[in-house]
């Protein structure tokens, strides 16, 4: 296998350029101190800091700074594939698919100089699966039924059945056994602010909203020649461009059209990465509008796609009819769409009885077509596009009230009210990227998190073809299944998909190689974009 230190490409991707600034140096207001200001990177962020814990879900999709799995992602422009980090090679399965054999990477130390071996993968692993952790991410990993230590540098994983996406679950940072020795709430644990791992940084600060990283000298693919990373968080988009165009800052995350806005300035890159990103609107089952199958097919008729890819989107996207998108391949349906006919989704509406009113709004058996849509206030892209998709229904004679929420409130409303949502939290297979998006277990109290199935959509057929596709190790049935997925969604949809995002960066130009593009998950943020694989970078020359 090629290492990844020999996959140099040169900084800035072909993409449109922007505002000038020297070089990638930081600005001494926000990095004084610690690595010379040539080797130190500043990014704004537009997600709060997160709590540093893999039991809580941190870097479950790979993208940690300060722990690695026992794989991580490979970089390119289609479906990534895994090579080896803590383990010494690949996993493998026996004839059943239900053991999986992990041989681990010798000579590794953690950021505080213990040494890393079996006992820490078992106890990183058991951690998630105990109740008393009430890991957020528990059920991901309901398939494992034992982690078990063949010998100090061999581990075993048992399955409760065969499960063919199982190594995209070794992406899981390791944390130390002797941090997870007492059983606890994860949201408690000290490994939140003082994490400790065997990744490529160590944390140095947190504090308010700035978060510090120093490159590990122990690091065991080798200390990288990025010496500081300084995160900021700054959570409105337009700060965030303007402090970018400033020169403030070496790199940010912006919507893809206040992007473009900077793309005719010299020394930034507009840099766009492929992802499985999707934005949708909820149609909570409780609700007597929403709830309604008519209403459903109605407004994935009535929603115009491509044009909220054109004008929100700003061509940084595409439209999405179901929660697969097609780097998925032979698991993507492509006859699995809506078209766009407003004329469809009247007619749908009258055959249901719902008889528009003399403002044009419809009305049924008393009962007004008018339902809430959240949206986070801070993301303007979600306001863009809950405003185009309010704008498609009143159309059709369905008003939608938008109404900007906070997180904090904006969970507990789930079942109540709509919400202009994001899905493809771990997109690197099939089953990842739908089970707990649709199957119906998640409609059970306790399961799951709030934005789990949250349309409680509940669909027999579904659920069997989703059982079916993550047992099966046959690719041919799994394809099948998927298929019959989508097609059962088009057919009686429980939300209203609009689009997947192409996500967006500007970074400010400067003298190094390595960066490259992989497919991003729902969370992104600094974390991902081109600094996704920060350890590779090099300076140029």
């Amino acid at each position: 296998m090629t290492p990844p230190h020999a996959r140099p490409a040169v900084l800035g991707l072909g993409l449109a350029v922007l505002t000038a600034l020297a070089g990638c140096s930081a600005p001494g207001s926000v990095g004084e101190g610690g690595a010379e200001q040539s080797r130190r990177l500043v990014l704004a962020d537009a997600y709060e800091p997160e709590a540093l814990n893999p039991v809580a879900g941190h870097g479950e999709t790979g993208y940690s700074r300060v722990y690695d799995g026992l794989v991580r992602l490979q970089g390119g422009s289609g479906l990534p594939e895994l090579e080896p980090a803590l383990a010494a090679e690949l996993p493998t399965a026996d004839d059943a698919g239900t053991t999986w054999t992990v041989p681990l990477r010798t000579g590794v130390e953690f950021s505080d100089g213990t040494s890393f071996g079996a006992e820490d993968v078992v106890a990183t692993y058991e951690a998630v699966l105990d109740p008393a952790s009430a890991s957020p991410i528990a059920t991901n990993y309901a398939m494992v039924s034992e982690v078990t230590a063949v010998d100090e540098q061999t581990v075993q994983f048992r399955l409760a059945y065969p499960y063919a996406a199982f190594p995209s679950k070794l992406l899981l940072g390791i944390a130390p056994a002797e941090a997870l020795a007492v059983p606890g709430p994860a949201e408690e644990s000290a490994l939140n602010t003082e994490p400790v791992g065997t990744g490529p940084y160590v944390l140095t600060e947190r504090r308010g909203d700035r978060t510090v990283y120093a490159a590990n000298p122990r690091y065991w693919d080798g200390e990288p020649e990025v010496a500081e990373l300084v995160v900021v968080y700054v959570p409105d988009d337009n700060t965030r461009a303007q402090r970018m165009a400033s020169g403030e800052f070496d790199g940010t995350t912006l919507p893809p059209l206040l992007a473009d806005t900077l793309a005719e300035t010299d020394g930034l890159t507009v840099v766009g990465h492929p992802s499985a990103d999707t934005r949708s609107v909820s149609l909570p089952a409780g609700d007597p509008v929403t709830a309604d199958p008519a209403v459903r097919l109605a407004l994935n008729h009535a929603v115009d796609r491509d044009a909220m890819v054109e004008s929100i989107l700003g061509g940084h996207g595409v439209p999405a009819y179901t929660p697969v998108p097609e780097v998925l391949g032979d698991a993507y349906a492509a006859d699995a769409t809506f078209t766009h006919d407003p004329d469809l989704a009247r007619q749908l509406l009258d055959e249901a009885g719902w008889v528009p009113g003399e403002d044009g709004v419809r009305v049924r058996d008393g009962v007004r077509a008018e339902f809430t849509l959240m949206y986070f206030p801070e993301e303007t892209l979600r306001r863009d596009l809950a405003q185009a998709f309010a704008s498609d229904a009143l159309a059709v004679g369905v008003e939608v009230d938008l109404e900007a929420v906070d997180r904090p409130q904006f969970r507990p409303r789930i079942p109540v009210d709509a919400g202009l949502l994001g899905g493809g939290d771990v997109p690197y297979d099939p089953d990842t990227q739908l089970y707990a998006a649709l199957h119906s277990v998640y409609t059970q109290d306790g399961v799951g998190g709030p934005f789990d199935n949250p349309s409680d959509y509940a669909n027999p057929v579904v659920d069997a073809a989703l059982d079916e596709g993550r047992r099966s190790t046959d690719p041919a049935v799994r394809t099948a299944a998927y298929q019959q997925v989508q097609r059962e969604f088009v057919a009686a949809p429980p939300a209203v998909m609009l689009v997947f995002l192409e996500h967006v960066y500007v970074m400010a130009d400067g003298d190094w190689t390595g960066t490259e593009p992989v497919l991003e998950p729902h969370s992104h943020g600094v974390s991902w974009g081109p600094w996704w694989n920060l350890r590779e970078w090099r300076a140029a020359g």
